[in-house]
């Protein structure tokens, strides 16, 4: 089977359950905070890495036959449970619209902690050491953007996200 099918569920949480749960969740969900610096060629790299990965999966097959396929149908798995639980949690912010409830009581960026870990496990179904490689470079970049949205809710939501940044670590 071609490993771009594995892209399919990450796909239908993101833009077809995010919409079905709240009208403004697709809407939040693009934003992104303000950048500066070398946030902006991390976002860059981000995108890039974004697309390469898509684009790689089309040329990659999943084994069945590998000793990853078990673990990596666990680690996908629970990858995209913890996407859709997250989108779930995101699409119902509090009144002020800070998401506090759900995944993000233990890691303050859900999404991407589920992204990685199912990408994981689509890099070990595939059997490639580059699409995790190319995961890797996502990722230090997500990390630099996720910096940016940290400074963006401290200037939105002041102290009470400083609180909530002292209870809930950044990723887990």
């Amino acid at each position: 089977m071609n490993a771009v099918f594995a892209v399919i569920p990450v796909l239908l949480i993101r833009y077809g359950l995010a919409g079905l749960l709240n009208k403004t969740t697709l809407t939040r969900a693009a934003l992104f905070a303000p950048l500066f610096g070398k946030e902006k060629i991390a976002y860059g790299i981000y995108q890039i890495t974004t697309i390469l990965m898509l684009v790689y999966m089309f040329f990659l097959k999943i084994s069945t036959d590998s000793t990853w396929f078990i673990p990596g149908v666990f680690i996908y798995s629970l990858g995209i449970l913890m996407y859709a639980i997250s989108v779930i949690n995101y699409a119902k912010p509090q009144g002020n619209g800070m998401n506090i409830k759900g995944l993000y009581g233990i890691s303050r960026n859900p999404m991407y902690v589920a992204y990685f870990i199912s990408f994981t496990g689509c890099s070990m179904l595939a059997n490639s050491w580059i699409l995790f490689g190319l995961l890797i470079i996502f990722q230090v970049s997500a990390h630099w953007i996720i910096l940016s949205e940290e400074r963006w809710c401290i200037q939105q939501f002041g102290d009470e996200y400083i609180e909530y940044m002292k209870r809930v670590r950044r990723y887990i």
